[in-house]
């Protein structure tokens, strides 16, 4: 199934895409799609419904992140061995752990605001997770069982801000509408191989990022057990696992990074796209 959030800010329905590529209705069934709609549970009784049956979504409609606001945003580090290498840093030893503020949290084709003071601002097409069940320190042959599904997240990332200013990454990753999430959430049962999915990113119609999930360095299962050690998962939380190559920062020779008026698009295999255009904060 593709599921997904339609409508104005703050005022998003649940929808699910028909055969046709069609939005139908789900807000008859389900309040929303949340840590109550992803379980197991509630994913066997939307995989049920007749489609036919429900109502047409008619007219073109925003898109909202796929699912209601999460408990946790979070965002794995260097975790593609082809992206460390660009970037000049080891390979990590353990995964690289942060939280995204969640007033990044944000619809797949929403503009994305250039912070005010901004020189290093960057792209990073990702694969992310979407948690279905509760985890807790969850051994890694388990952890597939707490995934209810996938989709496509930009971690864009202030890269001054990120590494230049002190303190930790929080700074340059979690400004405003820097998490870009959607357009739907693919349940885990079409995706049978998540490390395995072509990844790319254009600005402007240019190809910036041309990956694959395969040469991420700690893959799907890994992240979620070793992240449920630290923090417990709560259902409809999100972990983008990382990017491959092409990012800004790592551009020759010189890095290349992002301008106002200037627009991204980015997408996974099975996953969807996403667009934005950059405006000023």
């Amino acid at each position: 199934m593709k599921l997904l959030r339609y409508g104005a800010v703050g005022a998003e329905k649940p929808g699910i895409l028909d055969a046709e590529g069609g939005i139908r209705d789900l807000s008859g069934v389900i309040g929303d799609l949340d840590g109550t709609t992803l379980s197991p549970e509630g994913l066997k009784k939307l995989a049920a419904l007749d489609l036919a049956g429900l109502p047409k979504v008619a007219g073109t409609h925003r898109l909202g992140a796929c699912v209601a606001r999460p408990v946790n945003f979070i965002c794995i580090g260097l975790n593609y061995a082809d992206h460390a290498a660009e970037t000049g840093a080891p390979i990590p030893k353990e995964p690289i752990v942060f939280l995204k503020s969640l007033g990044a949290y944000a619809g797949p084709n929403d503009d994305v605001k250039i912070p005010r003071g901004s020189k290093k601002t960057d792209w990073e097409v990702e694969l992310a997770i979407i948690i279905g069940t509760s985890a807790s320190y969850v051994p890694e042959h388990k952890a597939m069982d707490y995934v209810a599904g996938y989709c496509v997240v930009n971690d864009v990332s202030e890269r001054e801000f990120q590494s230049e200013r002190g303190g930790t990454w929080d700074k340059g990753k979690g400004c405003d509408t820097f998490g870009p999430t959607g357009p739907w959430m693919v349940t885990k049962d079409e995706i049978p191989d998540p490390q395995n999915l072509a990844m790319w990113c254009d600005v402007d119609g240019q190809r910036m990022q041309d990956g694959n999930t395969k040469t991420m360095i700690f893959g799907v299962a890994k992240l979620v057990s070793y992240v449920s050690h630290f923090m417990t998962l709560h259902a409809g939380d999100i972990i983008a696992t990382g990017t491959p190559p092409g990012v800004g920062l790592g551009k020759k020779p010189e890095p290349i990074f992002l301008r106002l008026g200037q627009t991204m698009r980015l997408g996974i295999a099975g996953l969807g796209e996403q667009q934005q255009k950059l405006v000023a904060a």
